[in-house]
């Protein structure tokens, strides 16, 4: 199962909230609180092999939902600023190594 995004758990939180309200008002002071339920779900007691492996596709499978993926524009504008960045630092490591061939050879071997 793959886990919740922020709304779903605000949501969650509110709807516990607010349902909560009424039995606290409703209860005394001096009332006991209620037993927290118990964490453990039933079938993570038992595990059966490759279990581990179906919960991961599983998880990845509904990560994967969630994910905004770029339209074709996007893409094509990203590929365009790498493509433009390679060549800028291209064009300055190429001058550096032009720079620093003549300063090693004109100063250094003379």
């Amino acid at each position: 199962m793959a886990r919740q995004t922020r709304a779903e758990r605000r949501a969650r939180r509110q709807q516990q909230a607010a349902s909560a309200e009424p039995a606290i008002a409703s209860a005394g002071a001096g009332a006991a609180k209620p037993s927290p339920a118990p964490s453990a779900r039933p079938e993570e007691h038992r595990r059966r092999p490759g279990g581990g492996f179906w919960r991961f596709l599983t998880e990845c499978v509904g990560e994967l939902r969630k994910v905004e993926w770029p339209t074709q524009n996007h893409t094509i504008q990203a590929t365009i600023v790498v493509l433009v960045a390679c060549i800028v630092m291209g064009v300055f490591i190429w001058v550096a190594d032009i720079v620093s061939k003549h300063i090693v050879q004109d100063l250094l071997l003379r």
